[in-house]
């Protein structure tokens, strides 16, 4: 199953930066643990030397429920199953170029524990539905139908500082590739 098994629809609209992430470069991660999917809660304050990728994203769908009205004209809200696809289809030249990656959303663990499961994702993908981090990080957020959902972006964090920020996301499907890219172009 390729990224390509989940092709978005032409047409979406482009987010714009609107310069809610440009204070995030050079904060420390905080001392936030969050589920997740396939391994013990994660500290973020402790990803440990080196580079790691948390790419966020608002929601996956679940196959046979439909995602919220309107939800393709949200700027940057379509493309969250081609956006993990993506990681877990780099995941492993990633890990070659010196980055772990986990995936995070505001959805619940066993939510994502079965996208994790259904799109074999080989990372784990962490929760914040108590929006921990996003608070701390103060992270964009919107919200539709009363739910409180983070913005697309990817943090690259290096030995616990945030290097980099890519955000706004689009198209989604190439963010993995993007990071790819940038870690080529910027060693450790």
């Amino acid at each position: 199953m390729a990224a390509l098994d989940f092709p978005l629809p032409a047409g979406l609209p482009v987010p714009q930066d609107d310069g809610a992430c440009a204070h995030l470069v050079g904060m420390s991660m905080p001392p936030v643990r969050l589920e997740a999917t396939s391994c013990p809660p994660v500290d973020l304050s402790r990803l440990g030397q080196g580079r790691s990728a948390i790419y966020a994203y608002p929601m996956t769908g679940v196959p046979g429920v439909l995602l919220p009205e309107g939800w393709d004209l949200i700027p940057g809200a379509r493309g969250c199953t081609p956006q993990t696809c993506g990681f877990r289809d780099l995941h492993q030249e990633l890990a070659g170029l010196g980055a772990r990656v986990y995936g995070l959303s505001t959805q619940d663990t066993g939510y994502q524990r079965e996208m994790s499961t259904r799109l074999h994702v080989p990372f784990p993908v962490l929760s914040d539905a108590g929006f921990t981090l996003c608070d701390a990080l103060r992270l964009p957020t919107f919200i539709v139908d009363g739910k409180r959902l983070v913005k697309r972006l990817t943090l690259i964090v290096h030995d616990g500082v945030i290097e980099h920020v890519f955000y706004p996301v689009f198209p989604p499907d190439r963010n993995a590739a993007d990071v790819a890219c940038w870690l080529r172009a910027n060693p450790a």
